[in-house]
């Protein structure tokens, strides 16, 4: 492994992580730059970058160069007797030798996640999967191999992109180290995936996760309560539903519409334009979503824009990144829809 030197210290790190890669949880491993579809018109987020695919020798390198801050932290860490543990002193001594790394976008995360034992990987950006195979397969390989500690890598993916890959690409990528897969599915509805310009269909969504799910990767979709506006929450709903019926995946996570600076819904709800839903009716929505699943998923809430209270205050739905267990606990969810209604009536 070629090494690099005292003031060459680089790598890159992207913005955007799931909640459950954030904190501590995950090193930022930039594969790609942005998104390679990126017409999605609810979405915000890389709208003025080109997408780019990183070449597989500068994405080692930055393996590489990680490992090696890696080396001198627990080279510092056993001079001062602390065996090898990396802590908060070790890390601001590190950094009196390296000052140029003060204002490094990614260095306080790989020190996280290196403090907390370097278990999870997070792939950015938002396509992974659309990489060549054998080079995310070598990436992989390398990764898994220079931090042994290593026990899930995971990484956003497309349905579209799933399904144009040959499934034994997928199980060679899903063998070589990628765990998990975050899907945005946002709608099961035909017409509200064309309104939002998602690029892709029903049967996609469906094709795409049973592939996944097939090629033995844990999968979360993400769906967007609210996304319709109350002109097509029932059709979004019951659509929604059906196409997680079919999936089944291991995670069913909830991600509230709001509209965001830099999109349409954005200038349509700044001139009160909006067919926006009071939080009754976005919860009444949930509430019809839930009630037709037939699955045996974890359902999460696990963002701040799942933000309902009850009549003291308290979230009514938890945040865990774990959620509830379908069917186990899917009449307590109810339950729980039904005080939120009732509090917002």
């Amino acid at each position: 492994m070629q090494q690099p030197s005292s003031r060459n210290y680089e790598f890159e790190t992207g913005i955007y992580r799931p909640p459950s890669e954030g904190g501590t949880a995950s090193l930022l491993l930039r594969m790609t730059r942005n998104c390679p579809w990126n017409h999605c018109t609810f979405c915000a987020m890389y709208k003025s970058e080109k997408f780019e695919l990183r070449s597989t020798k500068d994405i080692i390198q930055d393996i590489n160069v990680m490992h090696e801050i890696y080396l001198q932290l627990k080279k510092i860490s056993m001079q001062q007797g602390k065996e090898g543990l990396i802590t908060t002193e070790i890390f601001d001594q590190f950094l009196k030798k390296t000052p140029e790394l003060y204002f490094h976008p990614g260095i306080s995360m790989l020190f996280n996640w290196l403090a907390v034992g370097g278990k999870t990987v997070f792939l950015q950006d938002a396509d992974s999967l659309i990489m060549k195979t054998d080079h995310m397969v070598q990436i992989l390989k390398h990764l898994k191999t220079t931090f042994p500690t290593i026990q899930r890598v995971t990484s956003y993916g497309r349905s579209r992109t799933i399904v144009r890959k040959p499934a034994i690409d997928l199980e060679k990528i899903r063998k070589a180290g990628l765990n998990r897969l975050h899907i945005g599915l946002e709608t099961g509805d035909a017409a509200l995936l064309k309104k939002i310009k998602k690029g892709t269909t029903p049967e996609d969504h469906v094709k795409g996760g049973q592939k996944a799910m097939k090629a033995g990767f844990q999968i979360s979709e993400y769906w967007m309560p609210g996304l319709g506006g109350k002109a097509m929450s029932y059709d979004h709903a019951k659509n929604t539903a059906h196409v997680l019926n079919q999936i089944n995946p291991h995670y069913i996570r909830s991600r509230p519409f709001t509209p965001r600076p830099g999109t349409i819904f954005f200038e349509k709800a700044s001139r009160n334009e909006l067919d926006r839903m009071t939080p009754k009716e976005q919860l009444l929505e949930i509430k019809q979503t839930l009630e037709t699943l037939n699955v045996t998923s974890r359902i999460c809430f696990d963002h701040a824009g799942n933000f309902w209270t009850t009549p003291n205050g308290r979230l009514l739905l938890s945040q865990s990144y774990e959620g509830y267990q379908f069917p186990e606990e899917k009449q307590n969810l109810m339950g729980l829809l039904e005080k939120g209604i009732t509090h917002y009536s």
